[in-house]
This record gives structure tokens, C-alpha cells and sequence, in this order.
């Protein structure tokens, strides 16, 4: 009774509106393939991310990090700028098919997101959203003639609902479209991500899987990524992920981890 009671109150704090707001659900959040706002975000909600990771290739590691912020301009509308820089460490001599990639800022990457239908009947979202990625040359040859390389077009679909309390099931989809200045063709992987998580009474914090798609040519690529969130205070999260991939033969394990900081986040109880 006494968990029941404070998750109920929980919510309550996060969801209830005050005048003038509107209504907003409480949803588990993906750690790896993170929204551009939470859905439903109202009017001065703000975030920083910061992201390191690592994955295991077939001869080297690659390390990538990334810095965003996202905040909420109006009611139900977030926008996003984020930096990711990929840097790759060879393990000794290369197999001769492989060749390690150059170092890179990978891009400037511009997004919103528009919370379209909130209910809080049915403890339901669904949103609209939009990425725009300016894509950098790599590293060796910045300062040689052109600046950036090409676009990445990204439009999305996200369909989120909240089964009782504490169980938050997410689908984030849209095709992902890669275009090269040097190349005519442009690049179109469809990209399916879904969530199941549970999140812990009273808190924030969650443990859950986000199944990661793609869909290039055909082939269909999966990695599934086991994850929890910890709050270590009201507005400051981290995230821990592990990526295993299922069918991709480049690939080995990966690593992730997510610091979320939330300036002016607070509960009240």
C-alpha cells in the first residue's frame, strides 16, 4: 500500500498541470536513441546530455561522445542541437579487408519535436519529429576544401503508452536518409527502435531493453540494448547501456553511458 501511495504521488507531481498548462504523461525514456524532449514537455523544461560509449569492430574500438542540449520552447514542442565526435583506436596489425576510419566530428545535428496527442485516459503520446544533420568531413581533412560532406535527412514517428503504474512501452520510426555530395544515390536505411521498460516505484529510475533496427537493402541489422537509469539527485540521471548486436558481423559489444542533467527539475515531496 505504501509503495502504491507513493508512485501515485509521484506522478501526480510530474503530471499534474498547473493553469494555463496542458496535460502531460509520465514515459520511460530510451537511453541510446533519446528523444528530443520528453513527450507532452512543457513551455522552459530543459536538459543537458552528455554520452560516452564504445564499441568492439572487427580489428579496432571505436569511442564516440556526444554533448546536446534540448528545451522546450512552447508547450509541447522541444528542439535539440547536439555535437557527436566518433574517434577510432586500432588493436594491433588490421586483417587486410579492413581499413580503421578517420577521426571525426561527426556532425551538427538540428531536431525538433512536436508532442501532437497527449491523453491521459489512455496514458498515451504520440509525436512528430524531425532531425536535420549537417555532416563534417573527417578530421584529416578539415582546412583541404569543403567543410561539411553531406546531409542526413531524419523524419520520425514516436508512439508511447504507460501500462498501469510502472510498465512504459515506447516505438520510435522513420526513415533515415544519408546524402553525400559526391554521390548521386542517397543512402536510405528505415530504422524501427522499440522500448520495454519498468520503471521503479516513486522514482524515475528504470531498468528495461530498447531493440535498435535498421532495415539497408534489404538486410535488417538488430542490436538489443539492456539499460537502467539511477537518479543521483532531483535533476541530475545517469544512464548505463550495453549493446549486443545480433546479425551484424562487423560488430562486436558495446558500451554507453548517458548523464542527464535537468536544470530547474524538482519534486516536492
Amino acid at each position: 500500500m505504501e509503495r502504491i501511495l507513493l508512485d501515485s504521488i509521484f506522478l501526480s507531481e510530474v503530471e499534474e498541470s498547473v493553469k494555463n498548462q496542458k496535460p502531460k504523461v509520465l514515459h520511460a525514456e530510451p537511453l541510446y536513441i533519446d528523444l528530443i524532449r520528453d513527450l507532452g514537455a512543457r513551455k522552459g523544461e530543459k536538459e543537458w546530455n552528455v554520452g560516452l560509449g564504445m564499441t568492439d569492430k572487427r580489428g579496432y574500438d571505436e569511442y564516440e561522445a556526444l554533448i546536446e542540449y534540448e528545451w522546450a520552447v512552447i508547450d509541447r514542442l522541444g528542439l535539440e542541437i547536439e555535437i557527436p565526435v566518433t574517434v577510432f583506436s586500432s588493436r594491433g596489425d588490421l586483417p587486410l579487408d579492413i581499413t580503421r576510419p578517420s577521426n571525426r566530428v561527426e556532425s551538427i545535428k538540428l531536431a525538433t519535436q512536436w508532442s501532437f496527442l497527449v491523453s491521459e485516459k489512455a496514458k498515451t503520446s504520440l509525436a512528430l519529429g524531425y532531425i536535420h544533420e549537417f555532416e563534417f568531413v573527417d578530421l584529416n581533412k578539415m582546412g583541404q576544401g569543403d567543410l561539411f560532406k553531406g546531409n542526413i535527412y531524419n523524419p520520425f514517428f514516436i508512439a508511447a503508452k504507460r501500462w498501469g503504474r510502472n510498465y512504459h512501452t515506447l516505438i520510435y520510426t522513420g526513415p533515415r536518409i544519408e546524402k553525400l555530395f559526391e554521390h548521386n544515390k542517397p543512402d536510405i536505411t528505415y530504422e524501427i527502435n522499440s522500448n520495454f521498460h519498468y520503471m521503479i516505484a516513486g522514482t524515475r529510475n528504470f531498468i528495461g531493453v530498447e531493440v535498435n533496427q535498421g532495415i539497408n537493402q534489404g538486410k535488417l541489422e538488430t542490436v538489443l540494448r539492456p539499460q537502467m537509469r539511477l537518479g543521483l539527485a532531483e535533476n541530475l540521471m545517469v544512464g548505463i547501456v550495453t549493446g549486443i548486436p545480433i546479425n551484424r558481423e562487423q560488430q562486436g559489444l558495446s558500451s554507453f553511458i548517458r548523464i542527464i542533467y535537468e536544470p530547474g527539475f524538482k519534486t516536492f515531496h
